[in-house]
């Protein structure tokens, strides 16, 4: 490792952020008690070991240099993020609520970054103490845990932008605010509103306050953990399904534009591209999907029509947004819908949201520069420069841009490829990749909307674990590290 790498800070700045998750495992541990359970132990027990690693990394980085470089800034976020879920994992592992330790991590890390993959076959089963701390991971990880810690904790002030730029998606950034942490502080707002606004309208459609707190956290963070085994199909209600559905939009929205919005910046709305293509795509493949869902052979019915259209457009709103809730199992629909499905697990919504996959921005970008190559060839000497927002792209955000949607297709087909070898089948190869690396949840076959990831090999669990720490970081943050030159001065 470079002499120069400030290793000091790097455990100063961990420790601090593992003090966040020593809070949190401490207030945690009164839901038990308000269900009158008996595993608040379990929380106090990891609360402690996080504690304790807490005060040792501190005292480590004790009058540490205060400048934070790209370097320290990946492996801060990367490492942050397997700490946390190493930490996370300890009330499931403890209690029993999930005996295996591989299990446990995958749910964890499933949780952290929004993936909301479950290996659970009995979700009904565990504690509400355990069930609050699993979507509670979803809406830590959702807003970032690097951006929580920023907006709350004075020490990253002094240079959090690396740690900013590392966790936080997407080509362009929308600045809301000069200075980092108060940045952090106007996003955490917006999710917080979000966040206590659905929770309102769940309960008043007859959900429970602990499903609709828990159902909201999952939302907000497009995550996808639920407190049943039947997700969102568990209550037939169309408000509920709306209600969330409707949600599930709202959090594939980059968050800066809310903001905007408060300020009444309308044009910046206005003139977002992203948000339009965004909105279009999904209304698009809503009806087509619908469509096919409808059985016109039969005597059409307005509660028939009704139904294909709201399983459609949950379902659409789900996986696009990389949430991952579910109404309906979409492996019963015709294998058209599959390919459908797919494409829009690989789109993603909006960057500067919760949500995984590639992001609309990129596809916006990525084909305009396709089309203007294909304009080029036919006009030799034309200059047909690629615009976002009515701005010229500069070459090196297209190279990035173009980048990143190459490796990103890539890295799924060498992942589908190491799966198929590690004994999944093609199916569940192909989904499971798709939808860890996206963060989105439900893949194809055996680990689609019915299933889970239970049955899979032991080493898929771990590199599909892998595999969403990378999805949820945006790649290369994660890959960097094992880049030699990354570590050189």
């Amino acid at each position: 490792m470079n002499k120069d790498f400030n290793f000091r800070l790097v455990a100063r700045v961990m420790g601090s952020l593992a003090l966040v998750e020593s809070i949190i495992l401490l207030l945690v541990s009164l839901v038990p008690l308000i269900y009158k359970e008996n595993d608040s132990s379990y929380f106090l027990i990891s609360c402690l070991i996080s504690f304790t690693f807490s005060v040792v990394a501190i005292f480590i980085g004790r009058q540490a240099p205060t400048f934070i470089g790209k370097r320290e800034g990946s492996v801060i976020v990367t490492f942050t993020w397997i700490v946390f879920a190493l930490i996370g994992l300890l009330p499931f592992w403890l209690s029993g609520s999930i005996p295996s330790f591989t299990n446990a991590f995958f749910e964890t890390i499933s949780g952290f970054t929004t993936t909301g993959a479950s290996i659970l076959n009995n979700i009904e089963s565990l504690s509400h103490g355990m069930l609050f701390w699993r979507s509670l991971t979803h809406w830590i990880g959702g807003i970032g845990i690097i951006v929580i810690s920023l907006a709350v904790l004075p020490l990253f002030s002094i240079s959090g932008t690396q740690l900013f730029a590392a966790e936080t998606s997407g080509p362009t950034k929308d600045k809301i605010h000069p200075k980092i942490n108060e940045t952090a502080k106007r996003l955490m707002l917006i999710y917080v509103i979000l966040t206590f606004t659905e929770t309102l309208l769940l309960r008043f459609g007859g959900m429970g306050w602990f499903d609709s707190v828990c159902h909201s956290f999952a939302t907000i963070a497009t995550g996808g953990f639920s407190t049943k085994q039947a997700s969102i199909a568990y209550w037939d209600s169309p408000y509920i399904q709306y209600v969330i559905t409707i949600f599930m939009i709202l959090s594939g929205v980059n968050f800066s534009l809310y903001y905007f919005g408060f300020k009444t910046k309308l044009e910046k709305i206005r003139e977002n591209e992203e948000l339009r293509y965004y909105l279009r795509v999904l209304f698009f493949f809503a009806i087509i999907v619908a469509f096919s869902l409808i059985d016109f052979s039969k005597t059409i019915s307005w509660s028939h029509v009704e139904r294909a259209w709201r399983d459609a457009f949950f379902t659409v709103s789900s996986l696009m947004t990389t949430t991952g809730f579910c109404t309906a199992d979409y492996m019963l629909w015709k294998p058209m819908t599959w390919i459908i499905l797919l494409v829009l697990m690989f789109t993603g919504a909006s960057a500067g949201s919760t949500s995984g996959g590639i992001k609309m921005i990129r596809v916006v970008i990525s084909g305009k520069a396709c089309y203007y190559e294909f304009k080029r060839l036919i006009h030799p000497k034309a200059v047909i420069p690629v615009r976002y927002n009515g701005h010229l792209v500069q070459d090196d955000v297209l190279t990035r841009v173009l980048a990143f949607t190459l490796l990103y297709l890539v890295v799924a087909g060498f992942g589908m490829l190491v799966l198929a070898i590690s004994g999944m089948g093609f199916l569940e190869s192909v989904g499971g990749m798709i939808t860890c690396l996206g963060g989105i949840g439900p893949g194809l076959g055996l680990v689609g909307p019915a299933g889970n990831f239970a049955a899979i090999p032991e080493f898929s669990k771990w590199f599909l674990s892998l595999m969403m720490l990378a999805g949820r970081l945006e790649l290369f943050t994660v890959f960097l590290l094992f880049t030699p030159a990354f570590w050189k001065k």
